[in-house]
């Protein structure tokens, strides 16, 4: 299981790379709860700022895997627990980015729907071809994808099943960034770079309110923005940043 996902660090980055090449990087039940419990750990590192996702050049994830799934019954799906492994990613505090080079179909489109910032390469595809197995999406494609792209789009790419091109994908604001295939990695890194230099705590408070503009009214997520803002005023980083930006230097943020 543990070959399955290979995780590293490099130096305040978390990185976990699906490595299933025999699958097409499917995700079978093992490496969904590796790649969770994977991402969950670098979470709770306190050394850690910012976590990478990876896949491999031709497949970040293509779904789930069949072969696990397809005898199985009702009572062995209502027995397992994925889902309580996809609220562990949507639980995380520290900012996920992606980067996708190859194929993100099925359950791998909803990895990338879980993410915070996707850097896809050009030959990057999505979709959702589920419907193709007899199945829907069961890992938050229905509620997600229309949260995101509307009814009209997300019925289309739903039902239809037809895969897009990462421009298209862009287009539609299912990913952040589109970059030629041999930068997409490097690219991503150096965005996560990025990221371990910007104060952790208002990092992770900008994630919090944007996450919960997809839940709450409008009102509600003004004043839930505003407590986190206020909030941010009792850490350390917020004086450094401001104190920083009078002196003219670049700020040193520790994370208090």
């Amino acid at each position: 299981m543990a070959g399955e996902v290979l995780v590293e660090t490099e130096g305040q980055i978390g990185v976990v790379r699906i490595n299933r090449p025999e699958a097409s990087n499917a995700l079978n039940q093992a490496a969904m709860q590796r790649l969770a419990v994977a991402l969950q750990q670098l979470d709770d590192d306190p050394g850690i700022r910012c976590l990478l996702l990876l896949g491999s050049e031709r497949a970040f994830a293509t779904g789930a895997d069949v072969a696990e799934l397809v005898d199985a019954s009702l009572l062995d799906i209502r027995q397992r627990t994925p889902a309580a492994r996809w609220e562990q990613l949507d639980r995380l505090c520290k900012p996920l980015v992606a980067a996708v080079c190859g194929y993100a179909l099925g359950a791998g489109c909803e990895l990338v729907l879980a993410c915070d910032i996707v850097v896809a390469a050009e030959t990057a595809r999505f979709g959702h071809p589920d419907l193709t197995l007899g199945v829907i999406p069961g890992a938050g494609g229905t509620q997600r994808l229309t949260r995101l792209l509307g009814k009209a789009r997300a019925m289309d790419l739903i039902l239809t099943g037809r895969v897009i091109t990462a421009r298209d994908a862009l287009a539609l604001g299912l990913v952040s960034r589109v970059v030629p295939r041999e930068n997409c990695e490097q690219d991503a890194r150096a965005i996560c770079r990025e990221l371990c230099q910007r104060p952790p705590l208002a990092l992770q408070a900008a994630k919090e309110a944007i996450r919960k503009a997809y839940e709450l009214p409008l009102g509600e997520g003004l004043a839930y923005e505003r407590q986190l803002y206020t909030m941010l005023f009792g850490t350390d980083d917020q004086k450094e940043g401001m104190r920083a930006f009078l002196e003219k230097r670049p700020p040193v943020f520790v994370g208090r």
